[in-house]
This record gives C-alpha cells, structure tokens and sequence, in this order.
C-alpha cells in the first residue's frame, strides 16, 4: 500500500528504497512501474504470467527463449528478485528486460517468482511463498505447458541479487537433498551484528540502511545473528548442507554488502561443503550494477560468467 500524503508522519525513511509512515502504510520509491509479459524484440524471448498459488494469488513470470532445437530440454532458472524484500517485483521493467537477456544469452527457461512483500507482508512470508514455486516447478507446475516440454528438472539453478540471492541461499538450504544444479547469488544481502572489514568505514547513510532494514521487513526476527540474514554467524546451519552441486557467489568492489559476500564464498569453502565453488568479483562496479547496463564491459564479463556456470551442468 502506497502513500503520497506529505502531511503524514514519516516513521522509519529508507530513502531511495521506501518510507514507512506511523500509520502503517509504506511509499517504495524504486521500481515501482509494472510492464506485462511480451514477446522481446530484442532478444526473442517470450514471457507470461502464471498464478501459483490461488490461495495466496502467489505467481510468476516465465521466460521462454526463441527455441534453437525444440526437441532439446532446457535448464531451467528460478529468479528471486532483488529490492530490499519490500521494493521491485517480478513485473518490474528493470527486471524484466534484464530476464529477456538472460534467458536468451544462456538459453535458459526462466520462473521469476513474484513473492508477496513486506511490510504488507513481513518475513518468512517472502521465503515461504519462493518455497512454493520451487516445488510447484519441480512437480511441472501442475501441467504448465512450457515447464513440461521445455523444463530439464535435472538441471534447475536457483539465482538471486541483493535480497533475491539472500533468498536463493534460504532456499538452497532448505533444498537439501534436492539435488539441485547450482546457486548463483549475485551481491547478495546479508549483514550481521557488528561490522567486518570495509563495513567499518563505509558511507554512514548506506550502513545506517542496512542495520535498520532487516527490523522493519522482519519484525519477528531475533536481529542480525539470525541466520536468515547471517548464514555464517554462530548459531547458522552449516553451509555443507547447500542442496545443490555448486556455487557462484558475485561481489562488486563498490557495494558495501561485497565483504559479507566474500565471507560466505570462504564460509562454503570451509564448511565441508562437497560441490565445486567459485567466486566473481568485479572491480570498480556498485550494487546490482549489471541491471542499468546491460552493455558495459563488466556487465557483458558477469553475463559471460552466469552462461558459463549454467551451461556446466
């Protein structure tokens, strides 16, 4: 629910992500527009839109590659969207337009998953409803017609920015022995209670957003040693339980989430964790930068990297 009253109290300012205001009600103030599903010119992609779960009006938004041998089987990615849990959505135009290249460049079949958000919808309602796509991808989507003649379920990759890859870690752990292909989290999001290196001089606004924003979109949660957001701090799970045969985790060397990042890449490594890891790190680049510009020479690198991972499998 949205808010455009200038006379109503702000409570808690997220700017640029979102205000909430004492009366409950929320402003997002990023990606808020919603494009429908096409067919790209561009890219030869086709999407359309699915409803999931009629109890929860939980959908998705698939992607469809132009078919290069319609008789072959795709991987197949489920997105989690980025945006803070409370801002985007699988509609959003940022994310659709850059879905279309991903699901062309690596000829993959693509489910974005539309979770419900907070702070309508705090947490776990976000994981809960990714829970259920997941396995309502895996069962073909109840006869979807794409998923059941272009899905490989034996190649299913779970991929995520910011608070979308926080997602995909959380699902990948509750996959278990899922078997699934791979886990790419892009800049994910994760913080902790006290601050590890850059963290300690980062821009004062930026860490004052990240050490507010999991309150407000999980106000049920025990704080930042919830191993929700802090998959490696004492009381986490151990990360050898990933259900899924290998790991990319990227990180940009301006975003101020990038040392949490790397310290998860470490944390799989050590944990025992018996599939292969690996990690991108690209130099001079901010948070998510990769979705305003498809074209730069990081971006098209990062893309290079993801068809590379997919395709191993």
């Amino acid at each position: 629910m949205a808010s455009t009253d200038l006379t109503k109290e702000v409570e808690f300012d997220l700017s640029p992500l979102f205000k909430i205001y004492k009366d409950g009600t929320i402003e997002r103030l990023l990606f808020t527009d919603s494009v429908p599903p096409s067919s790209d010119d561009r890219t030869r992609v086709s999407s359309k839109d699915v409803i999931v779960s009629a109890d929860t009006g939980v959908s998705a938004r698939l992607y469809l590659p132009k078919l290069r041998k319609p008789d072959v089987k795709l991987p197949l990615v489920v997105y989690f969207h980025g945006g803070g849990f409370c801002i985007a959505s699988a509609a959003a135009s940022i994310y659709h337009s850059y879905l279309n290249h991903l699901s062309a460049q690596a000829n993959v079949l693509i489910v974005s998953v539309d979770f419900r958000r907070p702070t309508e919808h705090p947490l776990p309602i976000a994981y809960d409803d990714s829970w259920a796509v997941i396995n309502w991808v895996l069962a073909r989507g109840d006869g979807e017609p794409w998923l059941l003649d272009h899905a490989d379920l034996g190649r299913v990759f779970l991929c995520g920015d910011s608070a979308g890859a926080n997602v995909a870690h959380n699902m990948g752990m509750r996959a278990g022995s899922m078997g699934l292909a791979g886990l790419v989290l892009i800049h994910p999001y994760f913080w902790g209670p006290e601050p590890i290196g850059s963290e300690e001089s980062a821009d004062p606004r930026r860490k004052s957003i990240m050490d507010c924003l999991w309150r407000i979109v999980n106000p049920g949660s025990t704080g930042h040693d919830d191993p929700l957001i802090n998959p490696v701090g004492p009381g986490a799970p151990s990360l050898a339980g990933l259900g899924c045969a290998r790991v990319m985790v990227c990180v940009a060397g301006k975003d101020i989430l990038k040392d949490r990042g790397r310290l998860y890449y470490e944390s799989v490594l050590k944990s025992g964790f018996e599939g292969k890891v690996e990690m991108v790190e690209t130099e001079g680049e901010e948070h998510c930068f990769h979705l305003f510009d498809y074209d730069c020479d990081n971006s098209v690198e990062l893309m290079k990297r993801l068809v590379s991972f997919i395709g191993e499998a």
